[in-house]
């Protein structure tokens, strides 16, 4: 079985520019505003509505997910409070093939490509969530302590 990874903060703020510059460029493709209406069928911008919302959100899990991982390299929060919060959600729903077949390839591209960071940031926490914490919980310090009769007195 292959070792967890190890998340250190070079990856962490590697992840985050290119999280940054992914999102900026599903902003661009999806600024609806600047979209004509009139060379759009109904299908396709019905398409183009559905995978913006489903690609912002995607991006939106994953730059909160590299914030959160960022706070905890710069000593902001705890790894229990990271560990507990910082979870990344595994079960994003997933576009309709036959939809996103409606929009232009380079959406298309862009969609993918969203798709294969988030699903990197997942298998990280997986992998993350699997190596044993730093050190051990209060609580089982506390209960070593007792045992050994060191609370008592």
């Amino acid at each position: 079985m292959a070792q967890p990874a190890n998340l250190n903060p070079r990856i962490i703020e590697a992840l985050y520019a290119e999280g940054l510059v992914l999102s900026d460029d599903v902003r661009a493709a999806f600024d609806l505003s600047r979209r004509p209406e009139a060379d759009c069928e109904d299908e396709a911008r019905i398409a183009l509505s559905c995978e913006a919302l489903r690609t912002t959100t995607r991006m939106m899990h994953a730059l909160a997910w590299l914030l959160n991982h960022r706070a905890y390299f710069k000593g902001e929060i705890s790894e229990f409070q990271l560990r507990r919060h910082g979870r990344i959600a595994s079960n994003l729903p997933v576009g309709d093939p036959a939809r996103t077949a409606l929009l232009d390839p380079e959406t298309q591209d862009l969609i993918a490509t969203t798709e294969r960071f988030y699903a990197r940031l997942v298998r990280l926490d997986a992998g993350w969530r699997m190596a044993e914490p730093q050190g051990r919980p209060a609580i089982e310090r506390l209960r070593a302590r007792y045992a050994s009769g060191s609370l008592l007195g």
